[in-house]
Order: structure tokens, then C-alpha cells, then sequence
């Protein structure tokens, strides 16, 4: 009876385990598991904090969420600004975060991602009630689309006007920089290479987020940014770029991963600061 007693308890031990699953886990870089409230302890005296996020995966807007709330009652010296948004459409965003325009007009001209509304409303909306300065750091499509057809150079005939939203011209680039060396060896089909051009679009992305980013940091502030994990990540990317315009600050990163077991896993260890891992078949927004 005695060991049936044990067997029956470890069984029943183990259904409820079954029965409870989690939502993520949180590692830093050397594959420690951290408190969250450790994490923002160290990106509340961060300059900038880089949260790469997989666009259509709930926990991480949900956590996006979690963060800004918290650094934001942690110090009130709070910025933000989003990939979401693009440069072009700051007037628009102003007048609504300044209450001079309805929410239908905001919502009609900002060319919003159509998951804007479950996934990065909430934090825009929080940021209004708090009167948090909020940014829209990212090149208008248009522009990226100018670089991935005709490279940088394109760039050099469009209007001064155009000009004021992206990042100042010529634009530091190098192949071999963190996840641009991960495009260049991409092979596109029949053993070819690809295309410079559209290395150098994704990169204008990056030298734009961080060019904005960098013109409106004010002292003393947490810039909190949002933006998908490939243009954070390793380091590079907006990093690189911030380093480029404004070195010396005090970057925080944290990567988004997807896995079955949430497991640490070696690949994560150059990743970023903090790596959040969720499960892989977590309920998708879009």
C-alpha cells in the first residue's frame, strides 16, 4: 500500500504539471532564468531598451505591454516609439496623443498594421493616458521599397521634403555587420546570392529607427522601442546604428524565441541581454 501510495502521488504530480502549462520563460544571455522584475530593474537605467518582437505572437505584445507599464511606474521618464509607425505619419500621431484630433481620423490616416488594434493599441493608448512621449521611428514603405529596387543611391534623388524621413544621407553600411552578413549568405534559388539592394532596404529600416530614436532621446529618459526581433538582435542592426549616430549609451536588448520545451538553447546566447521564450504553438494574433 505504501509504494502504491507513492506511485499514485508522483502520477497525480505529474498530470497536474501536464495540466498547467507555461506561459514563457525568462533567460538572460548566459542562460540564467531571471526575475522579471530584475530585467526591469536594469532597463529602467537603460538609455535605450530594444524589445524584439515576433509581430503575431500574443504573450509577446501582452509582455510589451507588461513593460512599459512597469518602467513607466518604476521612473516616469518614459519615451516610446514602435518599427509600427512610420516616420512620415509623426504630425498625425502628435495631434492624437495631443487630444486635437478624433480617433477615427487617427485610426483612418496612420496606415495602422492590421493588428493594431489587439496587439499595439493597448500601449499606445497607455502611452496617451501618461502623456509619454511616443515616436514613429520607421521609413515610409515607400522609401524602403525606392532602396530595394535602385540601393541607397536611389534615395539621392528624392526631395529634400522626402528626405526628412529617413536617415541622413550617405548611410553607413556594412555587409559584414550582425545580421546583415546572416542576409548577404542567403541563397535566393540556383545558387545565387542576394541581392545587395535588399540588404541595404532592411538596413535603411534600421538606420531610420535609430536615427529617430537618437534625435529623441532626451536625458535622463528610457527610450523603450519596439520593433521586430531581426532588427535587434545579435547586437546589430538598430545597435549598430545607434552606435553609429550616438555612441556610448547604454543599450538593453531582449529577443523573442519560439520552442516546444523553453529550454535555453546555445544559439541564444549572442541573441540579446534578455531572451524571452514562448511556446511554439502559442495562439497567434494574425
Amino acid at each position: 500500500m505504501k509504494f502504491l501510495f507513492i506511485f499514485l502521488t508522483i502520477l497525480f504530480t505529474n498530470i497536474l504539471i501536464a495540466q498547467n502549462p507555461q506561459t514563457y520563460e525568462l533567460y538572460n544571455s548566459k542562460g540564467e532564468k531571471v526575475d522579471y522584475n530584475s530585467m526591469i530593474n536594469e532597463m529602467a537605467v537603460a538609455d535605450i531598451v530594444l524589445f524584439g518582437e515576433l509581430h503575431n505572437n500574443s504573450v509577446d505584445h501582452w509582455m510589451e505591454f507588461q513593460v512599459a507599464k512597469s518602467l513607466f511606474q518604476k521612473d516616469s521618464l518614459l519615451q516610446i516609439g514602435a518599427e509600427m509607425y512610420e516616420s512620415d505619419n509623426q504630425l498625425i500621431l502628435d495631434e492624437y496623443m495631443g487630444g486635437y484630433i478624433k480617433k477615427n481620423y487617427f485610426e483612418d490616416e496612420m496606415r495602422l498594421w492590421k493588428n493594431y488594434k489587439t496587439d499595439y493599441k493597448p500601449v499606445l493608448e497607455f502611452a496617451k493616458a501618461n502623456n509619454i512621449g511616443f515616436y514613429a521611428t520607421n521609413i515610409p514603405r515607400r522609401y524602403a521599397g525606392v532602396v530595394a529596387k535602385k540601393g541607397f543611391e536611389g534615395l539621392e534623388a528624392l526631395s529634400d521634403e522626402a528626405k526628412k524621413y529617413f536617415a541622413p544621407l550617405p548611410v553607413p553600411f556594412d555587409t559584414l555587420a550582425p545580421n546583415y552578413d546572416e542576409m548577404m549568405t542567403m541563397d535566393t534559388g540556383h545558387g545565387m546570392g542576394i541581392n545587395v539592394n535588399f540588404v541595404q532596404a532592411q538596413a535603411i529600416k534600421d538606420a531610420t529607427m535609430a536615427y529617430f530614436i537618437s534625435k529623441n532621446l532626451k536625458p535622463g529618459f528610457t527610450f523603450l522601442h519596439y520593433q521586430g526581433d531581426f532588427h535587434s538582435k545579435n547586437h546589430g542592426a538598430i545597435s549598430w546604428y545607434l552606435n553609429k549616430y550616438m555612441p556610448g549609451l547604454k543599450i538593453v536588448t531582449l529577443s523573442t524565441q519560439e520552442s516546444k520545451d523553453l529550454n535555453f538553447k546555445d544559439e541564444y546566447k549572442k541573441l540579446a541581454d534578455y531572451i524571452l521564450v514562448i511556446p511554439e504553438d502559442m495562439t497567434k494574433t494574425y
